[in-house]
């Protein structure tokens, strides 16, 4: 009876963290995507990126992550929990984006700023119908 018990318990902890270690997982970093952005950013002419050409995932919302943002501002400004796997907190040479589909985060890419920096005006997010990030050089 008592190692039934042992079982179950010991059953119900890897469980229990196979799900906590899966939470974060599902994002995906869209290297990709990095590569296609930080392409245009290369190109001294580009003045902005219409990220809405390069992307083929679903997405509502994407959010400009600025350089030392720490985890609490990541989080304030998406309104939903990312575990930042960037340490965008002590960087300054890239900002994230970091999509959200829903209340979810689908997936993020790491711009390299090469003496650069990048805007969205003053909105809040981007969407797929306004998805122009400006390149200021």
């Amino acid at each position: 009876m008592q190692i039934k018990l042992v079982k179950h318990l010991t059953v119900s902890i890897l469980f229990l963290l196979l799900l906590a270690g899966c939470s974060q997982d599902s994002v995906l970093h869209n290297k990709e995507l990095d590569e296609s952005i930080n392409s245009v950013v290369e190109n001294k002419d580009n003045s902005e990126i219409n990220i809405q050409s390069f992307i083929n995932f679903d997405w509502d919302k994407a959010y400009l992550i600025t350089p030392y943002t720490s985890q609490e501002g990541i989080n304030d400004q998406l309104g939903v929990a990312f575990k930042d796997p960037s340490n965008i907190y002590k960087r300054d040479d890239i900002y994230l984006l970091v999509f959200l589909d829903g209340e979810e985060v689908a997936q993020y890419v790491e711009i390299n700023r090469q003496q650069t920096s990048f805007s969205i005006g003053e909105k809040e997010h981007l969407t797929p119908s306004d998805a122009v990030i400006n390149i200021e050089r």
